[in-house]
């Protein structure tokens, strides 16, 4: 009961930051998206992705989470894109503090309309912690079970859109892409499901086309 107790305080503080976050982006009118996977799922190719197609005409950033190093934030600043290190230590995810240490530079930055957060590699414990985004967005990759949403639901229900990546994969395992698509809306039956590969280049346009669309968006607009 005491462990429980400390776990919902802790959400607790982070909800309100978090809350604190969410004011600062929809006062800007920045669309802030958490993309939370497993590690080797290649979030990090569809942001830069998104950034090589849509950094020359879109004001974007990218905050990168990641236990140790500052990779992730190099590879996407090579793409001519903003981008923020968040290194977490020991922590297994990003929380709400973290993003507001960050809040300073993203509003120096002028104009902008699409912020990308890029979580820690794990589908468990980002999937509880709101960092003020508009929305989350799942990410597996046809090397993995096509029974992931099955196993890790509160990240599927909590996104409004999953990414199937790395279908040109798909000759060379088991995955069942239909059967993955059937789990996943089994848990949340209005989840948009896109399929994408950085590697041959399918469904990128859908995905930026995404990101881009609600980043202009009106802003009474909902997540489209």
């Amino acid at each position: 009961m005491h462990e429980i107790a400390v776990n919902e305080k802790i959400l607790a503080a982070n909800d309100a930051i978090a809350a604190a976050n969410r004011r600062f982006f929809e006062s800007r009118r920045i669309f802030a998206v958490n993309v939370i996977s497993s590690p080797g799922s290649g979030k990090t190719s569809l942001i830069e992705a998104a950034a090589r197609r849509l950094g020359p005409r879109l004001p974007m950033a990218v905050v990168e989470g990641d236990m140790t190093t500052e990779l992730d934030a190099e590879r996407i600043g090579r793409c001519g894109v903003a981008a923020r290190q968040i290194t977490t230590g020991r922590a297994c995810h990003l929380d709400a503090h973290m993003i507001s240490h960050v809040l300073d530079w993203v509003g120096s930055l002028e104009g902008l309309r699409l912020l990308i957060i890029e979580n820690v590699g794990n589908m468990v414990c980002p999937a509880g912690y709101d960092l003020g985004e508009a929305a989350k967005i799942a990410v597996m990759s046809v090397a993995e079970g096509d029974d992931k949403p099955l196993k890790y639901p509160a990240l599927f229900a909590a996104s409004p859109v999953l990414v199937i990546n790395k279908t040109d994969l798909l000759g060379h395992t088991d995955f069942d892409m239909d059967r993955a698509e059937e789990n996943a809306r089994a848990v949340n039956p209005e989840i948009r499901i896109l399929r994408t590969s950085c590697r041959t280049g399918e469904g990128l346009e859908r995905w930026c086309a995404f990101l881009e669309g609600n980043a202009l968006a009106p802003e009474d607009s909902s997540t489209r």
